[in-house]
């Protein structure tokens, strides 16, 4: 088993790094989120989230630990290293990386995404790799 972790480089830790991703990336947008990426700016994928409408701190930290879990646990979802935005509005609170692993193949496939265009994989469920 490789190594389970989720470095602090695969994180957008700085406001300027959100910023440029918001201001260049290209956006999907879903009913309880939206993902903004901007392709290879980095050697390897990182992940920010940005939590709106959720007053409680204790909340908001539930739903990144889930969305980082999800990130850390499915990295290969994105075809090439990106910058990806998490972008959750008030409302959705998954309680496990499945359901965001579900969110984020609904509005993928709702999208009618081409790898192209956005270089998320959606990953059917049944799947060797989906495990």
């Amino acid at each position: 088993m490789g190594d389970q972790s989720l470095p602090k480089s695969g994180l957008l830790r700085k406001p300027w790094q959100y910023r440029v991703v918001y201001e260049r990336g290209r956006r999907l947008r879903g009913r309880n989120f939206s993902l903004i990426f901007l392709a290879g700016e980095a050697s390897e994928s990182r992940l920010g989230i940005s939590i709106h409408g959720e007053k409680l701190a204790v909340r908001r930290n539930r739903i990144k630990r889930v969305i980082r879990e999800f990130f850390r646990q499915n990295k290969e979802f994105i075809a090439q290293p990106s910058d990806v935005i998490f972008a959750v509005r008030a409302g959705f609170t998954p309680d496990s990386p499945l359901e965001v692993q579900q969110a984020v193949n609904g509005l993928l496939a709702g999208r009618g995404v081409r790898p192209e265009y956005f270089p998320l994989r959606i990953k059917e469920p049944g799947c060797e790799e989906f495990s």
